[in-house]
């Protein structure tokens, strides 16, 4: 038995940024990872997609090439290639995550809490003085349909070393469109079903339906307000998904059906029994400082479906070091979404700032207008405001463009500060010509 001050379990980015941060407060913490450090951003989610986006917006770049005056020659996709860069990116991350938790003690296993103050890991037994910190993340989610087995999840698609010639995708969330986007810059005939009347349901829905559109005219068959009802396996070893469309059932077949229906909690083994309070949906149930419902352990991440976003959880481990719940506010946490084009938000929804009776008014403000969007060749996009009509401050903002997911961290300062945007021209300066200045 080896007594310490923390055990956190899970080393992703709530996990392993904590254990840095108690590390150097001086406080003696163990780190217990059951598969690899970074956990699931690194490994199988936010590094991976992302570098497979980087191969798809080459292979986009490389067809406009002729527009630029660059004359080449398309050649096709060496996936092979690509994945291997893909590993070889997860394998330098993850020696700088070792590299981050080395004043840690960090161990490989499967951790299981045995007690409010005391977690096992195979045969080693830890005594906590201070802090169990739940950081398990989540895991790919099915629906509950015949045929649901057929279907692969984004974690084996990652694994694959080939693409195949067609795919089904079920679900047009994050997880779906971005794999969406990937699947038809690689050449693989791509369609996406999903059972909201709009695609990527947390965001603004009429920036969303901007999205679709421009999805669309890349080739990508987008179908919404349908329902999945099963998938069937033909002699072939293709899959037949069928839905309930707007006129009755339709069937699309393909080589390949993916599920992207979401995310469910991962709990560590005896968290329940221990008395830490579970959700009807699964997940740990924490309060503002990510505390559980035993004194002692907490929860933060994805396990505890306050927001599942890796810089969400990073934020989470901010308010367990410095015991500070204003570090972690959901509104000005900004979300995006990696297809081409990107798009990014934070703060509020229309649907919510009207359902909470908050009078505001729209600024939209097309990248054509941009001198940089208009040189780059990326003119269609826009970004939407929406301002508070008594203070002029930035309540929410969604960015469809080139680079969104850079735009929007000015936009998040603005949220955050409450800066009337009337101040902006007047307390920065914007260099010219950049995308930033389509929020001046």
């Amino acid at each position: 038995m080896q007594q310490v001050d923390n055990v956190i379990i899970g080393a992703g980015p709530g996990g392993y940024e904590l254990a840095a941060m108690l590390c150097e407060a001086g406080e003696s913490t163990v780190l217990v990872e059951r598969s690899a450090p970074g956990g699931t951003c690194l490994n199988r989610g936010c590094i991976p997609t992302k570098c497979l986006c980087a191969t798809a917006e080459a292979v986009l770049n490389a067809r406009k090439a002729e527009q630029f005056g660059v004359n080449v020659t398309f050649n096709g996709i060496d996936y092979a290639t690509a994945r291997q860069r893909m590993l070889s990116v997860i394998d330098n991350l993850q020696q700088g995550v070792r590299a981050v938790v080395k004043d840690a003690i960090y161990v490989e296993g499967e951790a299981r809490i045995t007690s409010s103050h005391t977690v096992t890991v195979g045969d080693q037994e830890f005594t906590v003085a201070k802090r169990i910190v739940i950081a398990t993340g989540s895991e790919p989610a099915r629906l509950p349909i015949p045929g649901a087995e057929l279907a692969v999840t984004s974690d084996d698609v990652l694994a694959a070393d080939s693409l195949p010639a067609s795919a089904v995708i079920i679900g047009g969330g994050v997880i779906g469109m971005e794999f969406a986007s990937i699947f038809n810059a690689l050449g693989v005939e791509t369609t996406v079903v999903e059972y909201c009347k709009e695609i990527l349901p947390p965001f603004d829905s009429d920036m969303a339906k901007r999205l679709r559109t421009a999805l669309s005219r890349r080739g990508i068959n987008v179908v919404v307000g349908a329902a999945v009802e099963s998938i069937a396996a033909n002699p072939d070893g293709s899959r037949t998904v069928t839905y309930q469309g707007k006129r009755g059932p339709v069937q699309v077949q393909a080589e390949m059906v993916v599920m992207a229906v979401g995310r469910r909690p991962v709990v560590p083994q005896g968290a329940a029994e221990a008395g830490v309070n579970i959700s009807r949906r699964g997940f740990v149930e924490v309060d503002e400082r990510m505390r559980t419902s035993v004194e002692g352990i907490y929860a933060i991440g994805d396990c505890n479906g306050l927001l599942m976003l890796a810089h969400a959880a990073t934020a989470q481990a901010r308010v367990v070091a410095e015991d500070n719940p204003a570090l972690f506010d959901a509104a000005r946490v900004p979300s995006v979404v990696f297809t081409t084009p990107e798009i990014a938000m934070v703060g509020p929804t229309p649907a919510a700032l009207d359902a909470a009776g908050v009078s505001y008014k729209v600024v939209r403000k097309s990248f054509a207008s941009n001198g940089k969007a208009c040189a780059m060749g990326a003119a269609d996009g826009t970004a939407k405001l929406l301002v508070d009509e008594a203070s002029g401050a930035l309540l929410d903002a969604t960015v469809l463009g080139a680079h969104a997911a850079d735009l929007v961290a000015e936009a998040t300062l603005l949220v955050t500060d409450r800066t009337p945007l009337t101040d902006l021209p007047r307390r920065y300066i914007h260099a010219h010509p950049t995308l930033s200045e389509i929020l001046l």
